[in-house]
Parts: structure tokens; C-alpha cells; sequence
């Protein structure tokens, strides 16, 4: 059985993340000790809230550097909402704040649009832009569940796996040999959520 860990730093829907990994047959604890990390098959990395406050939780519980060794080992980490969004280069949520800088690019919030409620918030559909394990098998109806304000400007076009229109096309699922992340949550995305869970517990590597 896949031995998965949830990064707690105390920002994140982690009962629920850690209820439908369960559910696709992943062995799962929730966890601030850099030992139970390291020693996982491999890891989640949720977030809910400010990309800046998500930062600062890591930092202060001792969870930036283990993080940063997770990636760097290549364990398949996935980030999910704010915790995709911190894998990447600099989020411009309330200032600009550095992230964690394993994908290049930038989060910025949505343009101001006629019509165009912030957050984004309810169902949208992925696009899938380029074959992976992680997207591997989804129903053809890819609805996810989203709620942001901000999206990733990805600077390298090669880690996009998925997209999702909103005033514009974003990507909503990176990936970079075994660094996942996808913008919507997957533990509240019924079907297609479940199938990428399953996905990343029984295929990523």
C-alpha cells in the first residue's frame, strides 16, 4: 500500500484530502515531522487561503526546508490550490511574496472582467493539454471543483498537463518529472477528482 504523507502547516482542507486518498487505497497521515515526510512514498502538499500566509505556515513550523527535500529527492509531491500555487516562482497575492520556486513563473489575480465573478468559484472544466500518468483515464465530462482569486502565469509552457478558461486559459494542472499540481480541489470534485487521486497514488512516480 502507498504510504502518502500530508504536509500539515496548518493551511489546508486536510481531513478531506486525507479521506479520499483513503478512499483510492493510499495509506495516509497527516504530519509536521520532517522524519514521517521524508520517509513517505510519497506527498501532499495542500493550501488554502493567501499564498503569503501558506509560506509563513511552512516556514514557521519547520516545513520549508523538508518540503524542498521532498522535491529535490524526487518524491512525487502533489500541490493542491494554494499549494500548487506555492511551487512556482513568486505569488503577487497582497504584495509579491517569493514561493518555494520549483516551477518558473508567477501567480497574479484575475483581470477584472464584466461579468466575471472573483473568486472563482464552482465547476469548470479541464482541457487536457499534454498526456500524464496524472491525468490518465479521466471521464471525457472533466469537471473540477475550483476557488481562487489568483492564477499561475506559467513562464514555460512545457509543465502545463491541463487548462481552464476564466476571462482567460490558465493552467490548472503542472507537472515537472515528479512535481504535480492541480489549481481546483480534488477531495471535493466527486468523480474526476477521485480518478486523479488514484491517478497520483498509483501511477506518478
Amino acid at each position: 500500500m502507498t504510504r502518502i504523507a500530508i504536509i500539515d502547516h496548518g493551511a489546508g482542507n486536510l481531513r478531506s484530502v486525507q479521506k479520499a486518498l483513503q478512499a483510492v487505497g493510499a495509506e495516509v497521515c497527516i504530519s509536521r515531522d520532517p522524519g514521517s515526510i521524508l520517509a513517505a512514498d510519497k506527498v501532499v502538499l495542500p493550501g488554502v487561503g493567501a499564498f503569503a500566509d501558506v509560506m509563513r505556515a511552512l516556514t514557521r513550523r519547520g516545513l520549508l526546508d523538508v518540503t524542498l527535500q521532498v522535491a529535490g529527492r524526487g518524491t512525487p509531491l502533489l500541490g493542491i490550490c494554494v499549494g500548487m500555487q506555492i511551487l512556482f516562482e513568486m505569488g503577487e497575492e497582497h504584495g509579491r511574496h517569493p514561493g518555494l520556486g520549483l516551477l518558473p513563473g508567477r501567480v497574479t489575480a484575475f483581470p477584472r472582467q464584466k461579468g466575471l465573478k472573483i473568486p472563482h468559484t464552482g465547476w469548470n472544466r479541464i482541457h487536457i493539454e499534454r498526456d500524464s500518468p496524472l491525468l490518465a483515464g479521466l471521464p471525457e465530462d472533466r469537471y473540477a471543483y475550483f476557488n481562487h482569486s489568483y492564477y499561475c502565469a506559467v513562464a514555460d509552457p512545457a509543465v502545463v498537463l491541463g487548462s481552464t478558461d476564466y476571462g482567460l486559459r490558465y493552467a490548472s494542472v503542472v507537472a515537472r518529472g515528479s512535481l504535480y499540481g492541480v489549481q481546483f480541489h480534488p477531495e471535493k470534485s466527486q468523480r474526476v477528482g477521485l480518478a486523479i487521486l488514484r491517478n497520483f497514488v498509483e501511477e506518478c512516480e
